[in-house]
């Protein structure tokens, strides 16, 4: 098996017949390449429940509940659900590293942490205590994390470097028809009332807890780990679990740059509901329904530009053989997007935001996960260090919601009014153009890849 230097600099090399062997030491044939990216797709189109009920769902029940702590409500069960997604993901990473059996060390961890997730989400639906919201939200964050950490380790493990940027780009074309189909669904489940709600609420429960069976399934079997070693597993293995990797710049600056990168987006696709009812259609009576309509369009708009965006960035990249170049352009592109609504504040400010950054986000996931693992120092701890990687995606919640809560509790507060003005959303947008800008430079400064 390569050493880090070697794992760190593969993407600078020209592909040879070691570039077309996976860390497991397999040569994956291009039927077992196709059933390897149709999974990760599938994986990535189950994200369509979360985003419908952390952007839609989730917001509108906390609205009924009481609307004028809704912002702070949504802010607070965000940060609590990705402090534990933060934890989850780098535990589960590193147990699935430590796992022997003979159904392989990911699997197990995929299947159960669906099932965990689904149940979870399931039960939310019948409940409108706020703590009960969060305690539960938090637990379907600890199943979606004990899936996640072992699925992009699967990338690390079982897809040589020679083809990462395409399998890349089949997980970013599932990203891409998951979450713009949530916000699609979400809306089209809002506009049916409680009833909508109530089935968004068991779609959670039916896609997050078949989907591990699913990709297992579809994936060919995953090698049994128990010729790899005994390994410890106790509560000192995991701690050092969370010990990141030294001497590993370019580690960093792909961590930052992708934290930052993802705040900017979920500054704005957590609250889009409140921006398009509070913003876009501020005074209007029939608010509501407007941003559902709304909403809907521009994830059919986001849907159509970020498969095609998708679909093509992974192979070009591949035999192009760059990976960092096109992420940071990408993110100036979205950063583009996001100046749509400041300019034209209106139902076309946001079609405009939908395709010009649903575009650029589409090439970002097509590429960024191949760039993650091009960073790894060690493969033989895939597990353990894309688990501190997508502490991205946990911390981007975290920060993403932050911001804009409290942005829009400050303005409220100096303006002296329950209800939120629209210059609160004017002030959001312009913080995640900034900050999304800034991803784009600690990307540029990795230096191991192109």
């Amino acid at each position: 098996m390569a050493g880090a230097q070697d794992a760190t600099l593969a993407s600078d090399a020209v592909p040879t017949r070691g570039d077309e062997v996976g860390a497991d030491g397999h040569r994956p044939t291009h039927v077992e390449l196709v059933r390897i990216g149709v999974g990760f797709t599938l994986s990535a189109i189950a994200s369509i429940p979360w985003v419908a009920l952390s952007s839609i769902i989730l917001p509108r029940v906390l609205e009924s509940i009481d609307p004028a702590s809704k912002e702070s409500m949504l802010g607070i069960i965000n940060a609590a659900g990705s402090v534990v997604a933060l934890l989850s993901n780098v535990i589960f990473g590193s147990l699935s590293d430590h796992t022997r059996s003979r159904f392989g060390k990911r699997s197990p961890w995929i299947i159960v942490g669906g099932i965990l997730a689904g149940l979870s989400i399931g039960a939310l639906a019948f409940t409108q205590s706020q703590i009960m919201i969060i305690v539960l939200w938090c637990l379907s964050q600890v199943g979606y994390n004990m899936m996640l950490a072992p699925y992009v380790a699967t990338m690390s493990d079982r897809v040589p470097e020679k083809f990462r940027g395409t399998i890349s780009g089949f997980y970013g074309a599932g990203i891409a028809v998951g979450q713009t189909l949530g916000s699609f669904i979400g809306a089209r489940l809002l506009a049916r009332g409680e009833a909508g709600i109530f089935a968004g609420w068991m779609m959670g429960l039916v896609i997050f807890a078949s989907i591990g069976i699913i990709v297992v399934a579809i994936w060919p079997r995953e090698r049994p780990s128990t010729d790899e070693g005994t390994t410890r597993l106790d509560a000192k293995a995991i701690i050092e679990g969370f010990r990141p990797p030294r001497h590993a710049p370019d580690f960093y600056f792909a961590l930052a740059g992708r934290t930052l990168m993802m705040a900017g987006y979920w500054m704005i696709n957590t609250y889009q509901l409140f921006i398009a009812q509070d913003y876009v259609f501020a005074g209007d009576p029939q608010a509501t329904l407007k941003a559902a309509s709304t909403i809907a369009t521009m994830a059919v708009i986001t849907l159509v530009v970020s498969l095609i965006a998708a679909v093509g960035a992974g192979p070009i990249t591949d035999r192009i053989g760059r990976r960092k170049l096109p992420v940071a352009l990408a993110s100036c592109l979205f950063a583009l997007g996001a100046l749509m609504p400041l300019l034209f504040r209106s139902a076309t400010g946001m079609y405009l935001f939908a395709g010009i950054a649903g575009f650029g986000y589409g090439v970002y996931n097509a590429i960024d996960q191949a760039l993650n693992v091009s960073v790894l120092p060690n493969p033989d701890e895939a597990g353990k260090d894309l688990g501190i990687l997508n502490l991205a995606n946990t911390l981007s919640t975290v920060l993403g919601a932050l911001l804009t809560s409290v942005t829009v509790i400050i303005v409220k507060s100096m303006m002296n009014t329950t209800s939120t003005p629209e210059v609160a959303y004017s002030v959001v947008f312009v913080t995640s153009i900034i900050i999304v800008l800034i991803a784009a430079g600690l990307i540029m400064r990795i230096r191991s890849i192109k």
